[in-house]
């Protein structure tokens, strides 16, 4: 029996092994193309002597069928690849999943049962994208009343690192969406305003709004836990939080938009210009005319003086 079961034994261990999923591997060209496309994603990517990488790649293997059944997404790995970059500021191994190009990294344990869990309950993006026209509606900022807490991520089109973070952010919107709100906002185009409301000079920076308070996100830390648990209690150790700045007033916004409008074209400022200067001229020419030509009143006044006499 004994014998039996040591000729079976290499036989069952070959026949779990080529029974589990191998997982394709792309080069970043089949990758950028498949993240442009239309299907959503699922890449690890990994490197090489990396037990981790190892490890985490085998618990795909063990649920690729089933990511692929329940959340309808494509399973590669990417080994070696320059575009971890673009995605996680830990780097490898990463585990992301693109929905139709928005990326979700996978915060947790290496669990298969977690994965799954965490790539099903979150198709569509957590974060919310805020702007100036927008974002006293939704957050209710003033008056820290109806749309509950909100983590806010002040980010700038040439500021590299807040691309990096883009995956990670939508981490922990998925993590504390039933818990507040997990936006963005650009603080040099859509939300310049409110960047300016705010005090925000750089990028990135992150702000809670609770109940009427600013906290502010000092860590240099930028992990998923981190903005967590400053979400979710290490905000309290700020005993002396900042009152939510007023809303700027729209008029002004409308005016200062309109004055820089016309400072960044100069056929504009010229035409203006041009227009001032002949009022100006219109305005001078009558005062000369009229100190000239005396009014009748200014005539009949004189011709009473001169009969007076």
């Amino acid at each position: 029996m004994s014998v039996l079961l040591g000729k079976l034994l290499p036989l069952l261990i070959v026949a779990m092994v080529c029974g589990a999923a191998v997982i394709e591997q792309v080069d970043d060209t089949d990758l950028i193309h498949m993240l442009t496309g239309e299907d959503n994603v699922i890449v690890l990517f990994t490197k090489n002597n990396c037990p981790k990488c190892d490890e985490l790649e085998q618990t795909l293997e063990n649920v690729e069928k089933e990511l692929k059944e329940n959340v309808g997404a494509i399973v590669v790995k990417a080994m070696n690849s320059h575009m971890v970059n673009l995605y996680d500021p830990t780097k490898e191994p990463a585990l992301i999943y693109f929905r139709r190009g928005v990326p979700l990294l996978y915060y947790g344990e290496n669990n298969a049962e977690d994965i799954v869990r965490m790539f099903s309950e979150n198709p569509e993006p957590a974060v919310k994208e805020l702007a100036d026209d927008n974002f006293e509606h939704l957050t209710q900022a003033s008056t820290g009343a109806t749309t509950g807490d909100w983590l806010v991520f002040f980010y700038s089109a040439d500021c590299v690192f807040c691309l990096r973070l883009h995956a990670t952010w939508e981490a922990v919107g998925a993590h504390l969406k039933h818990r507040l709100n997990v936006a963005r906002i650009n603080r040099l185009e859509a939300g310049i305003s409110t960047a300016k409301r705010f005090g925000i000079v750089e990028s990135p920076e992150f702000i809670l709004l609770r109940q009427g308070k600013v906290y502010r996100y000092k860590s240099k830390l930028y992990t998923a836990q981190q903005f967590i648990d400053f979400a979710t209690k290490d905000f309290a150790k700020q005993t002396n939080p900042e009152a939510v700045p007023p809303e700027v007033n729209n008029m002004n916004n409308f005016i200062t938009e309109q004055l820089k409008t016309m400072g960044d074209n100069q056929q504009i400022v010229f035409i203006v210009g041009g227009v001032v200067v002949l009022v100006i001229l219109a305005a001078l020419l009558i005062k000369c005319k009229a100190s000239k030509n005396p009014t009748p009143a200014t005539v009949k006044k004189s011709n009473k003086a001169k009969k007076a006499k």
